[in-house]
């Protein structure tokens, strides 16, 4: 008898513990929709051009639009320095240096204020971060996600974003935490 009243105990609070975790989970498409809800909260504040303009002259400067960069609307660009585009494009397999600063914008929707912002922008005493541009078979490029390359296909290497990256496209390591953030990025020719 007591064998099975400690058995009904366990499945009873087993029970509990499932029914608790499945409430605070949420589903990767809630996640994807919150992620969504973020972005068009920040965009909303902010003139938004949904193509990347057809001769790839972008508006430039603080009051610029964010550009819809690919179709689905994983990544947005604020132009604020294109750097030479005819130039000084960046070559395949080229390394690439640069200094960020990201914000989540998960936690600014949520909570309305900004988060303590990642990177090495602020500190130059912090290693460089770099990519080998278009090269996604070298972990170190690969590490840093799609997102950060981007503006490279249109603008000088030495420009400077504003960038909106959804998770998808962001760190390959956080792709799984349906995080959206916010970048301001500089990138140069050499590591500084």
């Amino acid at each position: 008898m007591k064998r099975i009243f400690s058995r009904l105990v366990f499945l009873g609070l087993t029970a509990m513990v499932m029914l608790t975790s499945c409430n605070e989970d949420q589903s990767y498409a809630d996640r994807l929709n919150e992620e969504r809800n973020a972005v068009n909260a920040f965009l909303a504040n902010h003139r938004v051009v949904m193509s990347v303009p057809e001769d790839t002259v972008f508006e430039v400067g603080p009051d610029a639009p964010y550009y819809r960069i690919d179709a689905d609307g994983n990544v947005y660009m604020q132009v604020l320095n294109a750097g030479d585009r005819v130039n000084d494009k960046a070559k395949k397999n080229e390394p690439i240096y640069f200094r960020y600063a990201r914000y989540n914008l998960a936690t600014w929707y949520a909570n309305g204020i900004w988060s303590q912002a990642d990177g090495n922008e602020n500190t130059m005493d912090a290693v460089s971060c770099s990519f080998n541009y278009s090269d996604y078979t070298l972990p170190s490029s690969s590490q840093w996600g799609y997102g950060l390359q981007f503006p490279l296909l249109f603008l000088g290497v030495e420009c400077e974003v504003n960038l909106v990256i959804k998770s998808q496209y962001g760190y390959t390591s956080e792709i799984s935490y349906v995080q959206p953030f916010f970048y301001h990025v500089r990138y140069f020719h050499s590591q500084i």
